[in-house]
C-alpha cells in the first residue's frame, strides 16, 4: 500500500488516530506550522483538514518549503515498502538512490544506469513521488547525517563526508533547513546513540512491528557460509563488497525498553559497522536493510494471505515473518546456481570451499569473518571442478559470472526484474528454480515463488494446499502479488 492507493479522506483519518502503520507511506506537511510529520506524530492537538498536505516522501515535504517535525522525528522511521516491491522504473531508481548512486555517480550516472534520459528520469519522479532525483538524493544525505550528528562521536567534517555532502557548507545550511537546528543544536539536544568498540559504527535501524527476528535469523543462520557469515542466538554477521572496499557488519535486532526480547518485541535493530570508508555507510545501511527486509509493511502481503484459509492460519500464527533478500545479488545467485539439487547443508559446505580459495581476504579480518565473496570476475575463469562441482554445475557458474562481470546481466536493486530473469534462464544448467531463487533475494521481488522448491512442495501437501508442483501454482495465485511471502510462511512449516 502507497500513498497512491490511498485518498486525502484516509490520511487524514490516519492522521487524526495517529495510526503509525501508515508511517513511511506517507508524510504529512501542516501549513500553519511549516512542519512535516509522521502520520503517528503524538502532537495533542490533530490539525485542520484545510491546513494539511500530503506528500509521497520528505524530500517532496522538504521542497514544499516543510521542516522536519522534532517531536515525532518523521526522518527516523522505516522507509516506504512500496519502492522495494515495485519492478518499473521508479522502483528501481528509488532503490538506486538509496543505495547512493546519485551520490557517487552524479544524476548522469543514475539515468545510465537506467538506460533513459536524465529529462525523463526527472519528469517520472517528479510524478511519481514529488521530487526530482537530486532532491531524493539531498533528503537521504540529510537523514543520514542527523542519525550520525546524534548517535555518534564523529567529527562534523566526517559526517559530512560519510553523509554524502559534497561540503561542510552545504551540510550545516541541509541541516539548518530542514531540521530548523544546527548540527551542534542537534548533537546537543538528542545523545542517545549506541557506542560501538573502536573503529567501529553502531546505528540503530527502524522497522514495522511486528517483527519476527528468530525466524529471519534463523533462516540467514541456517545457510550461513564459513568465512563470510556467522550467527549465534540473536545476532547474525557478514562481510559487505561495497563501493569504496570490504567492510563487516553486525546485525542485532533489540527493543527500545532494553529489556531481553521476546520473539516479536523487536522494534530496531542494531547495526554495527566496520567500514573501509565511512563514505560507505548509506550503502551498507541500505544493504543490511534490505537482507533483513526492515522496510515490508506486513499489513500489505498479511490482508492478502489471510484471505486463504489455510495461508490465513500462518500469518496468524507467525505475524511478523519477513522474506530476507541479498546484500549482494551477484553473490547470490552464484550460491543459489551452487546451490541446485543439494542439500542446503551441501551448498554451504561447497560455498565455504569456493570463498575459502577464490574470496578475497579482508585486509582486517572481523573475528571469524575473514573474506569478501570471489568478484564474478574472479569466478569467471576459476577452476571450480577443483573444488567438487560437476563440469556442468562449474560451467553454469562461470557462465554466470561471465555475464555478471560484463554486464550483459544486472542483479543489483536497480535491475529490470523481467530481463534479468530471462537472461538468468537462457545460461544453460540454470532452471526456473534458480531464477525464482534469484529473483526473491537478489532482485526483491516480492511475487517470486520458486513451485518446484521440495521444501515448499512438503509444506504444502502437510497444509493439504497440494500435491504436486503444477496444483502448488495453480493454488499460490491466490497469493499475488506477495507470493514470496507465502513461500516463507510454507518454509516455515518445515523448518
Amino acid at each position: 500500500m502507497g500513498l497512491r492507493d490511498l485518498n486525502f479522506d484516509q490520511c487524514y483519518s490516519a492522521v487524526a488516530s495517529r495510526d503509525s502503520r501508515f508511517d513511511g507511506l506517507f508524510i504529512v506537511g501542516v501549513r500553519t506550522t511549516g512542519i512535516y510529520c509522521r502520520p503517528s506524530c503524538p502532537t495533542p492537538i490533530t490539525p485542520k483538514r484545510e491546513n494539511v498536505q500530503f506528500y509521497v516522501c520528505a524530500a517532496a515535504a522538504q521542497l514544499a518549503g516543510f521542516r522536519a517535525c522534532k517531536r515525532c522525528r518523521p526522518d527516523a522511521i522505516p522507509g516506504s515498502p512500496e519502492w522495494d516491491s515495485r519492478a518499473d522504473l521508479v522502483g528501481r531508481a528509488m532503490r538506486l538512490i538509496a543505495d547512493g548512486v546519485v551520490d557517487r555517480d552524479g544524476v548522469t550516472g543514475l539515468a545510465r544506469r537506467l538506460a533513459i534520459s536524465e529529462r525523463h528520469l526527472h519528469r517520472i519522479l517528479v510524478e511519481a513521488v514529488g521530487a526530482p532525483p537530486l532532491a531524493l538524493a539531498r533528503a537521504q544525505r540529510a537523514q543520514t547525517a542527523r542519525v550520525l550528528v546524534e548517535t555518534t562521536e564523529l567529527a562534523f567534517g566526517e559526517i559530512a563526508f560519510a553523509a554524502g555532502f559534497p561540503s561542510i557548507r552545504q551540510f550545516n545550511e541541509t541541516i539548518r533547513e530542514v531540521f530548523a537546528a544546527s548540527p551542534s543544536e542537534l548533537r546537543g539536544a538528542k545523545r542517545r546513540g549506541e557506542r560501538g568498540e573502536a573503529g567501529s559504527l553502531t546505528v540503530r535501524l527502524p522497522l514495522r512491528t511486528p517483527y519476527d527476528a528468530d525466524a529471519v535469523l534463523g533462516w540467514l543462520a541456517h545457510r550461513a557460509v564459513a568465512g563470510i557469515e556467522e550467527s549465534d542466538r540473536g545476532w547474525y554477521r557478514r562481510t559487505l563488497t561495497l563501493p569504496g572496499g570490504t567492510g563487516t557488519v553486525t546485525l542485532e535486532p533489540s527493543t527500545s525498553s532494553g529489556a531481553p526480547r521476546a520473539r516479536r518485541d523487536v522494534d530496531h535493530v542494531l547495526a554495527t559497522f566496520r567500514l573501509a570508508t565511512i563514505a560507505d555507510l548509506p550503502a551498507a545501511v541500505a544493504r543490511s536493510r534490505r537482507l533483513l527486509d526492515l522496510d515490508a509493511d506486513p499489513e500489505a502481503f498479511g490482508s492478502v494471505l489471510r484471505a486463504d484459509e489455510v495461508m490465513g492460519r500462518l500469518v496468524r500464527s507467525h505475524p511478523g515473518l519477513r522474506a530476507p533478500g541479498a546484500v549482494d545479488g551477484a553473490e547470490w545467485a552464484v550460491r543459489v546456481v551452487l546451490g541446485q539439487h543439494i542439500s542446503v547443508r551441501a551448498a554451504r559446505t561447497v560455498t565455504g570451499r569456493l570463498v575459502a580459495v577464490y574470496g578475497k581476504p579482508l585486509d582486517r579480518p572481523d573475528g571469524a569473518l575473514t573474506h569478501a565473496f570471489p568478484p564474478p570476475e574472479t569466478l569467471a575463469e576459476a577452476d571450480l571442478e577443483s573444488l567438487g562441482l560437476t563440469k556442468a554445475r562449474a560451467a553454469a557458474v562461470r557462465e554466470l559470472a561471465r555475464q555478471i562481470s560484463g554486464g550483459d546481466l544486472v542483479l543489483d536493486v536497480g535491475a529490470d526484474r523481467s530481463a534479468a530473469e530471462g537472461r538468468l534462464l537462457a545460461i544453460p544448467g540454470v532452471g526456473p528454480w534458480t531464477v525464482a531463487h534469484v529473483a526473491l533475494r537478489s532482485l526483491g521481488d516480492p511475487d517470486a515463488f520458486p513451485a518446484g522448491d521440495l521444501g515448499l512442495q512438503l509444506a504444502a501437501t502437510r497444509l493439504g494446499l497440494a500435491d504436486h508442483a503444477v496444483a502448488l501454482t495453480h493454488r499460490a495465485n491466490r497469493w499475488r502479488p506477495w507470493r514470496g511471502y507465502a513461500a516463507h510462511y510454507l518454509w516455515e512449516v518445515t523448518s
